[in-house]
C-alpha cells in the first residue's frame, strides 16, 4: 500500500510539474509601446523603458522594458489565461518549453507605416516582427518534431496586436505640415493607413493566426504629451481626437470585411477609445484622482519629454490615469483589460475574450 501511495504521489508531482506552458493557451502580441514587454531592451534607439523609475511598481522594483509602472496589458491578458507573462522574442531566456507560452514581438514605436517612428531610428517595424514570428515557427517545429504539431500550436493561440496611435502621434501630426499631411488629407489618410493594416492582418492570417484582438486607436488627443502642448485648460486637443473617432469605426469595418473573407469571426475589434474614455472623462467615479497629469514626467501636466529618474514622481501610482506622457499606469491597465474580457459589444466585438474561450475550449481539451 505504501508503494501505491508512492505512485499516486508522483503521478500528482508529474501532473503539477508538467510546464505551464502546454496547460495555458499560446499568447502572441504584436505592436508597439503599449504592448511591448521589452523587445526594445535588445536595439540600440531612444524608445525604451529599462531604466527606473519604469517598473517601479514590479515585485523586484526593476525596469522590465514596459512602458509602465508595473504590468501592461498583455501582461494582464496572460493571468486571465492563466499562464506566465510572455518573454519578448528577442530575449535569449526564451527557449525552450518557454516557446510554448508564446512570444511577445512588439516594438515601441512603430506604426503601420514604415515611415511611423523614423525619429526612434531602430524598432523592430510590423513586417519584421511577422518576419520574426514566421522563425518562431520554425524554432516550435523543431522543439515538438513536427510541422502539423507547430500548426496546431499557432492555430489555437490567441493574438493580440495594437497599432495605428503612432501613425498619428509620431507620423501625420509629428510637426506642423508633415509629409503625410501634405501628401493626404486626413479622411485620404485614414483610407490609406486602413488599407495598409489589412494587408498586415492577411498576412497574420496567412501564418496561422486564428483569433487576433485588434485593438483601435485610443484616446490620444488626452494623453498628457498632447495636453502639454495643445491644451490650456486639460481639455482633450479636439483634432487628434477627431482624428481617433473617425479611424476606429473604419477599423472596425475593415476587421468586418475581412472576416467575411475567411469565413469566421477570426478579427476581433477592440474599442480602447472607449475603454480609456471611462475613466478620462470621470477618473473619480473609478478611484483617480487625475486623467490629465501624468505620474512620471515633467513640465505642463508632467507631460514634456520622457520619465526619467530625474523627473517629477507621483507618490501614489494608483491614483494616475497615465504613468509617463503616453501610457497607462498598470492599474488603468488592469482595467482596459478586465474590458477585454467581460465588456460589451460597445467595447470588444464581435465577442469578448470570455466568449472567446468558451468558443475556443475544445482546441485544448
Amino acid at each position: 500500500m505504501a508503494s501505491g501511495r508512492l505512485v499516486l504521489c508522483l503521478l500528482a508531482m508529474v501532473v503539477v510539474l508538467v510546464p505551464g506552458a502546454r496547460a495555458a493557451r499560446p499568447f502572441f502580441v504584436f505592436g508597439d509601446s503599449l504592448v511591448d514587454n521589452g523587445n526594445n531592451n535588445y536595439l540600440v534607439t531612444s524608445a525604451r523603458a529599462d531604466s527606473w523609475p519604469y517598473g517601479i511598481d514590479t515585485p523586484d522594483h526593476r525596469a522590465t522594458g514596459r512602458f509602465s509602472n508595473g504590468k501592461n496589458v498583455p501582461d494582464l491578458i496572460s493571468e486571465h489565461l492563466g499562464s506566465e507573462p510572455l518573454l519578448p522574442y528577442l530575449s535569449p531566456e526564451l527557449d525552450g518549453d518557454k516557446l510554448l507560452i508564446g512570444a511577445n514581438f512588439a516594438s515601441a514605436g512603430i506604426g503601420i507605416l514604415n515611415d511611423t517612428g523614423i525619429q526612434f531610428a531602430n524598432i523592430i517595424r510590423i513586417e519584421k516582427q511577422l518576419s520574426y514570428f514566421a522563425q518562431y515557427q520554425h524554432r516550435i517545429t523543431k522543439l515538438l518534431g513536427s510541422q502539423a504539431a507547430a500548426t496546431k500550436l499557432v492555430n489555437s493561440a490567441l493574438v493580440l496586436i495594437t497599432l495605428g496611435g503612432n501613425d498619428f502621434v509620431n507620423n501625420y501630426y509629428l510637426i506642423p505640415y508633415s509629409a503625410r499631411s501634405r501628401e493626404f488629407s486626413l479622411p485620404d489618410y485614414i483610407i490609406y493607413i486602413i488599407s495598409e493594416y489589412k494587408q498586415v492582418l492577411r498576412h497574420i492570417h496567412s501564418l496561422g493566426a486564428r483569433r487576433v484582438l485588434v485593438t483601435g486607436v485610443g484616446p490620444i488627443g488626452c494623453v498628457p504629451a498632447e495636453l502639454a502642448l495643445h491644451s490650456l485648460d486639460g481639455s482633450c486637443d479636439p483634432e487628434l481626437q477627431r482624428a481617433a473617432e473617425a479611424y476606429n469605426p473604419k477599423l472596425v469595418a475593415m476587421l468586418q470585411e475581412l472576416n467575411n473573407e475567411v469565413g469566421g469571426d477570426v478579427f476581433v475589434g477592440v474599442n480602447t477609445r472607449r475603454m480609456h474614455a471611462d475613466f478620462i472623462d470621470d477618473p473619480r467615479a473609478y478611484g483617480f484622482q487625475t486623467a490629465t497629469d501624468a505620474c512620471c514626467g515633467q513640465g505642463r501636466f508632467n507631460g514634456i519629454g520622457i520619465c526619467t529618474m530625474v523627473s517629477s514622481l507621483c507618490a501614489d501610482r494608483d491614483a494616475y490615469v497615465f504613468w509617463d506622457a503616453f501610457h497607462p499606469t498598470e492599474r488603468a491597465n488592469r482595467l482596459i483589460a478586465q474590458q477585454f474580457v467581460t465588456g460589451s459589444e460597445e467595447y470588444i466585438t464581435p465577442m469578448n475574450l470570455s466568449t472567446i474561450l468558451k468558443l475556443d475550449r475544445h482546441l485544448h481539451d
